[in-house]
């Protein structure tokens, strides 16, 4: 019985280091203010919102993210929302113990509607870009700036791209 207890005891001692070589969250869940700046068929308007994502971290450097923002816009009279849902990898430089920055490519969808009208729209969405995360704590960092170019394809003419620029900053919980 007095081997066994020993035996737990070390056990537990080594675990600590083993524990310690898990230097990356195993996921992280953002949220924060969103601005992007549309750009069509060289009309540009601003939009305010919000957005989020969380990310899955396979290992040290590479993870799953799954991203979302809404948006809001008023221009010429007509006011509606721009929704955006995306999904793909990251990659995180995470040799430095405060700061982490990082590359992403998201895949996915926007939904565009104005308010007071039934008229809505779905469209491919894109975003291509990065960011820098500053520690605070174990478990909350702030994403300093992330920014992107946010590709949307809305409307069916012949020039049914629009090129934006998104920027957000906020909050990063990690587990």
């Amino acid at each position: 019985m007095r081997k066994a207890a020993w035996l737990f005891v070390l056990a537990l001692v080594l675990a600590v280091p083993a524990m310690a070589q898990n230097d990356h969250p195993r996921a992280e869940v953002f949220g924060g203010y969103s601005y992007v700046r549309v750009s069509d068929q060289g009309m540009s308007t601003n939009l305010n919102g919000g957005s989020g994502s969380i990310a899955l971290n396979v290992n040290r450097w590479f993870g799953i993210v799954g991203d979302f923002g809404g948006y809001r816009f008023n221009q010429s009279g007509v006011s509606g929302s721009v929704i955006t849902y995306m999904f793909g990898p990251k990659i995180a430089a995470r040799s430095n113990e405060r700061v982490t920055p990082f590359v992403q490519a998201l895949f996915g969808g926007a939904h565009i509607s104005a308010l007071g009208s039934s008229a809505a729209e779905n469209a491919f969405a894109m975003a291509v870009g990065g960011g820098i995360d500053a520690k605070i704590s174990q478990h909350f960092a702030i994403r300093l700036i992330q920014a992107e170019y946010l590709l949307t394809k809305f409307n069916d003419g012949a020039n049914n791209r629009q090129n934006n620029a998104r920027i957000s900053a906020g909050i990063v919980i990690r587990f």
